[in-house]
């Protein structure tokens, strides 16, 4: 049976293998999730991710071995989902944290969102 939502599921494995200090995750492969996980290691969240047959490799990025991620919340889920516009995009943390949305230009941090002006989907935060 298949999972009903393949971004929650993958933040909750990594949120998992951060609490019992795994260095690497497995999670079935989509575009969406390579896009996510692109931003992550863009911004320094995770060491590294490699596309697999199936699915997808995730390294965890420890410092002084504490994870780097040390929050993420899943906002727009299938049943409720959460869109905003670019002037309505939440900072995380005052700053220290990320999110990520799915707009009409692709999936984007927040940052990057307010930059070329474009709202969309509220996917996640990370910090």
């Amino acid at each position: 049976m298949g999972v009903t939502d393949p971004i929650s599921d993958m933040l909750t494995r990594i949120r998992n293998a951060k609490i019992a200090l795994h260095k690497e995750i497995y999670a079935p492969k989509s575009k969406m999730k390579l896009a996510v996980l692109d931003i992550l290691k863009e911004q320094g969240y995770i060491e590294d991710f490699e596309e697999r047959d199936n699915d997808v490799r995730v390294q965890l990025k420890y410092i002084q071995g504490r994870s780097a991620v040390t929050g993420l919340k899943r906002l727009s889920k299938p049943s409720c989902r959460k869109y905003v516009g670019y002037d309505g995009i939440p900072r995380v943390q005052n700053g220290l944290g990320i999110s990520i949305l799915s707009t009409s230009k692709g999936i984007m941090d927040g940052q990057k969102a307010k930059e070329l002006k474009t709202g969309g989907e509220l996917l996640c935060q990370i910090w």
